[in-house]
């Protein structure tokens, strides 16, 4: 019985203390929300709200190596064209809770000027809440241009109803994720449930993996994946299917992301792309006039030929996705496996495999170019 009390006083004790752990993280991430919005609208008072009152910032000047700005200062120079949008586009990449103490980071891009600037933080809670104790901020050129790229994934960790493991594709998120950055473009991540996905398929050995999987602000950013009602159709230029078995799970069926990838298509003229399972997201896409989206359009991604269909797994899958596509008007394609293929169908863009994924990302990239 002493057993049975002393494991719920620990379990009790664990959700509480992950619990107080999700407000912290919550309230750190609206006072950096407050200072982005405050420097990119003229906001003094917005801008004021985020720092203590004691808080200083350690700034470059021109002939000083260190200059000490108040808070009350820095606000300061905001208060021209109040209320009015001056270019500057922020976001959070990392943050890092110890206590009552954290570290956090955030992007600060100036694409009218090529410029791009990353600011760091020292926060501590106090009894006014979470606020900016201290700040630095370095800078850099840069060909960003903060255009947003919406990268689709699903939160579910088991085949179906098994106990199957499943995951992300790592290689595929990598891929697309890098040739995208490289290009200037800012990605998003969105899943139906939002937070922590799993991943599957790292392996280290290639380049590309240990350079991602080691990259503090790109594993923050798929550890706090953003959900649906986060996002706003509009902000976006494309949406990107990513694969893995567990895209087969929880996407293709969830209204919001669904209205969000048309909007995105529809409303906005954006790109819808997939690759491998991702394409399982898109095989229920309808347009306003209520047709599949892939009626009369050449798609690709991971044929059932391809699959292991003696094994458990395939016996989960609530659909396949080269009948589907098939059933609902559209032309499945694809090559020889272990290698990559793409189609491109107007603002339709999708891929064979994670070899694809580059493929796919370079040619959304060219599209975009040309709008």
């Amino acid at each position: 019985m002493k057993l049975v009390l002393l494991m719920f006083i620990t379990l009790f004790s664990f959700a509480a203390q992950s619990q107080e752990q999700e407000q912290d993280q919550k309230q750190i991430t609206q006072t950096l929300n407050n200072y982005i919005s405050g420097t990119s609208f003229n906001d003094p008072s917005l801008v004021k709200s985020a720092f203590s009152e004691k808080a200083q910032l350690l700034l470059d000047k021109k002939d000083q190596e260190i200059w000490l700005v108040s808070s009350d200062e820095y606000a300061s120079w905001f208060r021209n064209n109040e209320g009015k949008f001056n270019g500057r586009v922020g976001e959070i990449l990392s943050i890092d809770i110890e206590g009552n103490i954290a570290t956090a980071k955030a992007e600060i891009l100036l694409p009218s000027k090529g410029k791009r600037y990353i600011d760091m933080f020292l926060l501590k809670k106090l009894s006014s809440g979470w606020k900016v104790m201290s700040k630095t901020a370095t800078s850099e050129d840069s060909n960003t241009n903060a255009k947003r790229i919406l990268f689709i994934v699903s939160n579910a960790h088991f085949h179906g109803n098994s106990k199957l493991p499943t995951g992300v594709s790592f290689s595929e998120i990598v891929k697309a994720y890098d040739t995208f950055k490289k290009a200037g473009y800012t990605v998003d991540f969105v899943s139906p449930e939002g937070g922590a996905i799993p991943l599957a398929y790292i392996d280290t050995s290639e380049e590309i993996h240990k350079k991602y999987l080691y990259n503090n602000d790109f594993m923050f950013a798929i550890k706090n994946t953003r959900t649906p009602s986060q996002i706003k159709a509009s902000d976006y230029l494309a949406v990107h299917y990513v694969g893995g078995g567990n895209a087969m799970y929880g996407v293709a069926d969830n209204e919001a992301i669904k209205n969000i990838a048309m909007a995105i298509y529809e409303e906005h003229n954006g790109i819808i792309s997939s690759v491998c399972h991702g394409t399982a997201g898109i095989v229920n896409l309808k347009t306003k006039d209520g047709k599949y989206l892939v009626d009369g359009k050449r798609i690709s991604g991971y044929p059932e030929a391809y699959e292991n269909q003696s094994r458990e797994y395939f016996k989960q899958f609530p659909f396949l996705i080269q009948k589907t596509i098939e059933q609902h008007g559209g032309s499945f394609f694809y090559s020889e496996m272990n290698t990559p293929h793409i189609e491109v169908d107007g603002r339709i863009v999708t891929g064979q495999n994670h070899l694809s994924s580059s493929l796919v990302a370079e040619k959304m990239v060219e599209m975009l170019g040309q709008n």
